[in-house]
């Protein structure tokens, strides 16, 4: 059964950047799409990212296009989400997750191997 484990997240000013860091364990990468989702205080968990690990395929929300960046590195069974440009409001608990290839981050069903998440804060 495949897991995931969450890193990376932490204290950065508005405007700063962050690397989150998504370790894979149990399978081999290539059989999953690797979702990045959020949940701030008082919102609903929502997609942020993922990435089709079986043909290199990545999907953005309106939220993190154009500021965040998904990539992997299969020799480290490890996929990341570089965040740039911070905002107050990318504040949030971020979760990894694991999903058939071919799952979507709009469809959040479709992953069921969750990690325990690592905190974002974007404050002065």
């Amino acid at each position: 059964q495949v897991h995931v484990v969450e890193s990376g997240g932490g204290l950065v000013q508005p405007g700063g950047s962050l690397r989150l860091s998504c370790a894979v364990s149990g399978d081999i990468l290539d059989y999953y799409t690797i979702g990045w989702f959020r949940q701030a205080p008082g919102k609903e968990r929502e997609g942020v990212s993922h990435i089709n690990n079986r043909d290199g395929t990545k999907y953005y929300a309106d939220s993190a296009k154009g500021r965040f960046t998904i990539s992997r590195d299969n020799a480290k069974n490890t996929v990341y989400l570089q965040m740039n440009v911070l905002r107050p409001e990318d504040t949030a608990v971020y979760y990894c997750a694991a999903a058939p290839p071919g799952a979507t981050i709009v469809y959040q069903g479709g992953f069921y191997s969750w990690g325990q998440g690592t905190q974002v804060t974007v404050s002065s």
